[in-house]
């Protein structure tokens, strides 16, 4: 079902490994081009596009692109109690691991009287995407929202693809998630023309829409499929994305001691989201691998995504990779840069403070990455596709701007008059220095 690379007694540079390591083919730029158009008939349209996109993609024509504030709280009085009490669970626990991440203003006295201070300021705007494809995510609306909300941001909007089995709303658990969280703008719009929608904006078209149905924002957040991704390429610069998101991976660095089935259970649970989900393997383990695999087998044919999740495994994005040993498979997983990186080994807590490059790392035997999925209090919107060799997973990061604060008095901006007018005659930009030389006139 899952193929081998063996690397054992191979010297490779990390070009080379990263050469020879599986990864799904994702081809941003082919979506681009299809994607396109559906971004420029919404700036034209807005909302009549919207519905047409809708009826086109989702199957269904909504009345109510903006969901009426009356569906949100049914469908928070539907909800059931033990998934009710899951996701006020999850909110709470992502809420105290955001909270912490607030950045501090900070003050530096350069010299007497001159000062610089740097104030993290929220954006005013966001757009939060929840996917609604092969499975819903009400998960994936608390991570958003909160990281927005620790982050002080004033607005914030959902957007949901419609569901013609829910009379052209989102899911009614997306919905309550968002009751839940305090969230009454919410979008029945799904895919690129959600993307679409938050960047440009989009004016009503009938009476329920208002003279405008969603104003823009400043960032965009949240998983898609490919066509989201590039949409969110193509309107970058217009506002700000947290990442191109692709399928969903995970990594395994286990040696021996690891336990077959925890690691078999942990590569079918990323497996079952996409048929181009990765699951990797690093071991140096040949016993541990062929357990894995045999648990694998018997697993995934035993539970309810049976064919999704054995069309992932014998993608060519999945693997189980022989190594050496651990340092071999530190490189090999630093290497890879995985969206998910659990490291069941001895002394997985030092191994894990040496990998540089992970959307999130899971340490020891009872760190799954379902738990990361909902419980764990850190943020599930990860880079993919190794943009964790350069990219964070989502936090309040994502939603804060650094502006500079610079206060100098007479004596100070004096001090450095002659050296700041020398710099800027070299650079042949002489009003530089006249407009310091003009304040000592």
């Amino acid at each position: 079902m899952i193929s081998r690379i063996d690397l054992r007694g191979r010297t490779l540079t990390r070009r080379e490994l990263v050469a020879e390591l599986p990864r799904a083919a994702l081809d941003v730029e082919h979506a681009a081009a299809q994607v396109a158009p559906v971004l420029g008939d919404v700036r034209r349209r807005g909302a009549a596009a919207l519905r047409d996109l809708a009826e086109r993609f989702d199957g269904v024509r909504p009345e109510h692109l903006r969901v009426p504030a009356r569906s949100l709280a049914d469908a928070l009085d539907a909800l059931a109690p033990a998934v009710r009490a899951g996701l006020e669970e999850s909110i709470r626990r992502v809420r105290l691991g955001h909270a912490a991440q607030r950045p501090r203003d900070f003050t530096v006295q350069i010299a007497p009287g001159a000062q610089v201070r740097q104030r993290w300021v929220p954006v005013e705007r966001v757009g939060l995407y929840a996917p609604g494809g092969l499975a819903v995510y009400p998960s994936s609306v608390i991570m958003n929202v909160v990281a927005a909300q620790e982050a002080g941001v004033p607005s914030l909007a959902v957007a949901s693809p419609p569901q013609k089995d829910h009379d052209g709303l989102p899911h009614p658990t997306i919905l309550a998630a968002c009751a839940l969280l305090g969230v009454d703008e919410v979008y029945a719009v799904g895919g690129a023309q959600a993307v679409a929608m938050f960047a440009y904006g989009a004016d009503g078209t009938e009476p329920q829409d208002g003279d405008v149905l969603c104003e823009p924002v400043d960032v965009v957040t949240g998983p898609g499929n490919v066509y989201v991704a590039a949409a969110k390429r193509l309107v970058r610069g217009v506002v700000g994305i947290d990442a191109e998101a692709g399928p969903t991976e995970i990594a395994v660095l286990a040696d021996g001691g690891a336990d077959a089935g925890h690691v078999a259970s942990d590569l079918i649970s990323q497996a079952e989201h996409d048929p181009l989900a990765a699951a990797v393997l690093v071991t140096p383990s040949v016993e541990l691998a062929n357990a894995v695999e045999a648990r694998v087998h018997d697993l995934a044919s035993a539970t309810r995504h049976t064919a999704r999740i054995e069309q992932s495994l014998a993608g060519a994005q999945s693997a189980v990779v022989l190594v050496d040993d651990l340092e071999q498979g530190l490189a090999v997983v630093d290497a890879y840069g995985a969206e998910h990186l659990e490291i069941q080994t001895a002394d997985a807590a030092a191994l894990a403070e040496r990998v540089r490059s992970a959307g999130a790392i899971f340490v020891g035997p009872y760190s799954p990455v379902a738990l990361g999925d909902y419980m764990a209090g850190s943020n599930h919107v990860l880079p993919t596709g190794g943009c964790a060799h350069f990219a964070s997973g989502l936090g309040v990061h994502a939603f804060v701007k650094a502006v500079q604060v610079i206060e100098y008095d007479r004596e100070a901006l004096a001090e450095v008059a002659d050296r700041i007018v020398a710099v800027a005659d070299d650079e042949d930009l002489p009003a530089h220095g006249e407009a310091v030389r003009a304040r000592f006139i």
